[in-house]
């Protein structure tokens, strides 16, 4: 944090499509927990060629930017300086303001740690976005070696290979997205999966055991979720990564510990009243 007072400070989430998200309900009770209660937390959709010139327009009472898709990785471009974690997994979910400067980092490890838990075997990753390089640096951090990612083109993954060689990992890359039936079989032989594929992508695919996390959380469950709690898996929902993500985001923003229980219960019942 920068010696700016703490008040009347702004933050936001960023991203396209970003009206589903809930981040502002956890950032708002993280704030009203820890006492800031002249701080505000909106949403704004932005897409990636729009993030320079958002940025660029703030004033200094901004606190930071919470970024979702499509802006992980744009988003380390507009940065003045980057943690050695965002730069190796290529992406970054936040972006902090402070001493005059961008500061880019990614608490979605974070979150995805947090999240799965203790775990272990072989994991399989869907998709190659900015999500799925910090899926890498996760099972990473989890001591799992063994991870094959499924993508739709092995071409269009350039950006998650390089980011599989800064974090120092050698995961296989599988078009098997393409064949859902392919894809089952690789699924069937997982301990850990993690989705990190948008709404919808994933509905077809079956086969999905062990601990599975999709990063989707609306609608919940997702039908890839279903699918897997149907055959068994214990599934984790993409609210548990959003939740813990988030408390590394306020401790980020606000230089005090994310309040989590405070979060969580906010959280809860806004979920609560999508569903009712």
């Amino acid at each position: 944090m920068s010696d700016m007072p703490l008040d009347g400070r702004r933050a936001a989430v960023l991203g396209s499509p970003v009206a589903h998200s809930l981040s502002p309900v956890l950032h708002t009770a993280a704030y009203a927990a820890l006492g800031l209660h002249s701080w505000r937390y909106d949403r704004h959709e932005c897409a990636e060629d729009a993030l320079a010139g958002f940025v660029d327009g703030l004033g200094p009472e901004w606190a930071g930017l919470s970024l979702t898709m499509p802006l992980k990785r744009v988003a380390l471009d507009v940065a003045d300086a980057v943690s050695p974690l965002a730069a190796a997994t290529g992406a970054a979910n936040t972006l902090v303001f402070r001493d005059g400067g961008r500061f880019a980092d990614n608490t979605d490890v974070a979150g995805i740690v947090a999240a799965l838990g203790p775990v272990t075997g072989r994991a399989v990753v869907l998709g190659a976005g900015g999500t799925a390089q910090a899926a890498l640096a996760a099972l990473r951090e989890a001591g799992i070696g063994e991870v094959t990612v499924l993508v739709r083109s092995a071409a269009r993954a350039g950006e998650l290979r390089a980011a599989a060689r800064r974090l120092g990992v050698d995961p296989v890359v599988d078009e098997a997205l393409a064949d859902p039936a392919r894809a089952a079989a690789v699924l069937e032989r997982a301990d850990v999966v993690v989705s990190t594929l948008p709404g919808g992508a994933a509905d077809d695919l079956r086969g999905a055991a062990g601990t599975v996390l999709d990063v989707v959380y609306a609608p919940w469950p997702t039908a890839f979720a279903a699918a897997a709690a149907a055959a068994g898996a214990r599934v984790v929902s993409g609210l548990e990564m959003l939740l813990h993500q988030a408390v590394a985001q306020v401790e980020l923003m606000t230089g005090r510990p994310g309040p989590v229980d405070a979060m969580r219960a906010a959280l809860d019942d806004a979920v609560a009243a999508r569903a009712s």
